[in-house]
């Protein structure tokens, strides 16, 4: 029996089988699952995408998301799964299931996604730290398939040696593709015998990769690896995104070629506000919810919408607050905005008035929302 549940949108769960249950690290494990033939349709994904679980943790019905590390074309549905804490509910996932329980699975969805180009010479370039590499393995095990023509680094970041997940998996993918996949691990609080790969991914050391990995390109040779970057992608605290997707930006990769997944609630922009806006007081808004009617005020218009609701203690949908993850989306049905970041919608969704409450400033006295998208 399938549910539906509402999480900034509704989302399809089923019942499925754990085929498989592995502890990779001390506070990381994966699990696949195993997928009948009447919902393999439903279970079809992008290389990057996630799938929602729910469970019950400590009495208390509980649904998160995990990256898929496994790829389309592998048919089936891994995921890494990092245990932030022995007392937090996704311990109780790790203690309470195991093989051949079933579990709610959420239909695929996320849009840390690449567009597939298998005839084109590209360069991508990946940061990932800790359980950030999930939805990068997916991708790299995807285009290494699919694409004999792109080249990949990898550049992962750990706190030591102990807690890299999936290198054994990252080393046979290097050791296959030599000539396309160069792997770089660096470890902040390990001393590695090279200083160069110690410390955290950053600004900083982004000016040092590029110096001293990604210069000298043997195939053009008027130009380095870093000048033939077509895409980026990044995947791990906010933090990390912020200072990487900036320095990316900083050293000539346009911003709609960086892409980024959050893995944690984050209360920031990743780019910095460029523009000023007219101060405008005592706006009034309006918006729909699960079939529900809602009227405040907002005090102004210098803190985006979604963190006024929230301060206001309304049940309005969030996870990142970062323009990512796109579960504040919603309609704009009257009054204006100004859309700040946005790495979710596309410019049809933009066409159609749709924008992401967590990145958007009021521009009118008056808005209506509408959270309910079918």
């Amino acid at each position: 029996m399938e549910q539906q549940i509402y999480k900034g949108k509704l989302i399809q769960f089923h019942p499925l089988k754990v085929a498989k249950k592995e502890q990779l690290t001390k506070n990381t494990f994966s699990l696949e699952f195993e997928i009948p033939g009447n919902l393999k349709e439903n279970f079809k994904f992008e290389a990057g995408q996630f799938v929602s679980i729910k469970f019950i943790a400590h009495g208390e019905e509980v649904i998160n998301d995990y990256s898929m590390t496994s790829a389309p074309y592998e048919k089936k549905i891994c995921l890494g799964i990092k245990v932030n804490s022995s007392d937090g509910a996704t311990s109780e996932l790790f203690r309470n299931y195991n093989v051949g329980d079933e579990l709610m699975v959420g239909e695929p969805s996320g849009r840390f996604t690449l567009v597939s180009k298998p005839s084109e010479f590209r360069t991508i370039v990946a940061f990932a730290a800790g359980i950030g590499i999930t939805p990068i393995l997916s991708h790299f095990k995807n285009i290494l398939h699919k694409e004999p023509r792109t080249r990949l680094f990898l550049f992962f970041g750990n706190k030591s040696s102990e807690e890299v997940i999936y290198r054994e998996q990252l080393d046979n993918l290097a050791r296959m593709h030599g000539e396309r996949l160069q792997i770089f691990y660096f470890f902040s609080k390990e001393k590695t015998a090279d200083q160069f790969f110690y410390g955290r991914l950053d600004e900083k050391k982004l000016s040092l990769i590029i110096n001293q990995i990604l210069h000298l390109d043997d195939t053009d040779e008027e130009s380095t690896i870093w000048d033939a970057v077509d895409e980026v992608l990044i995947c791990g605290k906010g933090e990390m995104i912020k200072s990487l997707a900036n320095a990316c930006y900083h050293h000539g990769i346009p911003k709609k070629n960086i892409h980024f997944e959050l893995f944690e609630e984050y209360n920031d922009d990743i780019y910095p506000v460029e523009k000023e806006f007219p101060l405008i007081e005592n706006v009034e808004v309006k918006f729909k919810m699960l079939g529900k009617e809602y009227a405040t005020h907002l005090p102004d218009n210098r803190e985006k919408i979604l963190q006024q609701l929230l301060i206001q203690n309304f049940p309005v949908p969030y996870s990142c607050k970062s323009g990512i993850c796109g579960s504040c989306e919603c309609y704009l049905e009257e009054g204006e905005v100004e859309l700040l970041e946005n790495e979710y919608l596309t410019e049809k969704e933009e066409a159609q008035g749709k924008i992401l409450a967590c990145m958007s400033i009021v521009k009118s006295k008056k808005i209506k929302l509408n959270f309910d998208l079918s």
